[in-house]
């Protein structure tokens, strides 16, 4: 089966003055550098920001003070999301100061009135935590990359492709069962693409739980109900499982998406085969011979298909005719010659048939396998 690479976006962020604050005098320098950044694009201006609202926050009354502090972290996280080359030469401890930063801002009772501007700081946030992990995954380090994208969920709950990437980055540490957990989390959102399908029920195949595994699939197929992948790993799940009368319905669809698919009919033919649907078997094995005339399976089993038959015939009292049974069953021992079961219904279609000339060169064969 081809696996789909699974794309890891990014957090997408517009940068944004707070319009929602209240413009004092005292604030306004770091507004206006704010605001000139923002139609310049001139880090400048950013480092205009920082110098007024350090300059406004010297003792602890000031970093009481919750409407400053708002302006520090939106100007603070700012830097870090926009600065990624830190052309501001802003010190290492910087990212966890800011961190802490708003991390008290929003224990703090007041906070709600500045939501707006803690979730873009968080977003901001969120954004640094993102870009350090991908620097971590490019470098194979999942276990830091792991980390890091799980503290960006925590600015950042509700984008939901975070919990993709911790799920690939699991996945790469061999955390199976959390990897499925995430990518499974994702398709229940009801809003999914097919790589997170294929990845929850692939990590739940490799974990033995073809349960889980079905479950998700099912669910998928009801979020993208004409994906073709989804339908045949369904069908591949009761394959597998030989529970034909579940496969049954889904072979229509699947030959007809498939229709110049030698395996596929062969697997339509057994499913019909299995079910005693033995004029839909008999078409669908001929149809898998003429697409792989080499293959042996369809071969030997429409062989199989027609002793039954015959043997069906002599047990209701009429003339058994194994002339097609031979006729295929000959061919499947033509190419695979060493094949025991192969050797051994064609001796019960001999037996069958009386031909003794047949049955001693059977024997002999087999003889001949046994003893090797």
């Amino acid at each position: 089966m081809i696996y789909r690479k699974i794309i890891l976006p990014v957090l997408l962020l517009t940068f944004s003055t707070s319009v929602a604050f209240c413009q004092t005098e005292v604030l306004k320098g770091v507004v206006n550098s704010l605001a000139f950044y923002k139609q310049k694009k001139d880090l400048k201006y950013l480092a205009n920001a920082k110098k007024s609202v350090d300059s406004l926050i010297t003792n602890k009354a000031d970093s009481a003070d919750i409407e400053k502090m708002v302006y520090r972290v939106v100007v603070n996280s700012s830097i870090l999301y926009i600065d990624t080359l830190n052309k501001l030469n802003q010190p290492a401890s910087f990212f966890a100061q800011t961190t802490s930063l708003v991390d008290n801002l929003v224990s703090r009772r007041k906070a709600y009135k500045y939501q707006a501007e803690i979730d873009y700081s968080k977003r901001c946030l969120a954004n640094v935590y993102i870009r350090k992990a991908f620097a971590y995954t490019r470098n194979s380090d999942y276990n830091n990359a792991l980390e890091l994208f799980t503290n960006a969920q925590k600015y950042a709950p509700n984008f939901k492709e975070l919990k993709a990437y911790i799920a690939f980055s699991n996945n790469k540490l061999g955390n199976m069962q959390d990897a499925a957990k995430n990518y499974a989390d994702l398709v229940n959102a009801d809003s999914t693409k097919i790589e997170y399908v294929q990845a929850a029920s692939n990590n739940y195949k490799l974990l033995g739980d073809t349960a889980s595994a079905l479950a998700i699939i099912k669910k998928g197929r009801k979020l993208l109900p004409n994906d073709k992948t989804l339908l045949l790993d369904e069908a591949n799940i009761y394959s597998n499982r030989k529970d034909y009368r579940s496969l049954a319905p889904l072979l229509p669809a699947l030959l007809d998406i498939n229709s110049n698919n030698a395996d596929i009919a062969f697997v339509a033919a057994v499913c019909y085969d299995n079910l005693n649907q033995y004029d839909k078997a008999e078409s669908l094995y001929l149809h898998s011979i003429d697409l792989n005339s080499s293959a042996y399976d369809p071969i030997f089993n429409l062989g199989l298909l027609y002793f039954k038959e015959s043997t069906k015939k002599q047990e209701q009292g009429n003339t058994p005719n194994n002339t097609r049974a031979a006729q295929w069953l000959e061919k499947a021992n033509e190419i695979s010659p060493n094949n025991k079961n192969c050797l051994q219904i064609l001796q019960q279609v001999y037996t069958q048939a009386g031909n003794q000339d047949e049955i001693n060169k059977v024997n002999n064969k087999l003889k001949q396998l046994t003893n090797q």
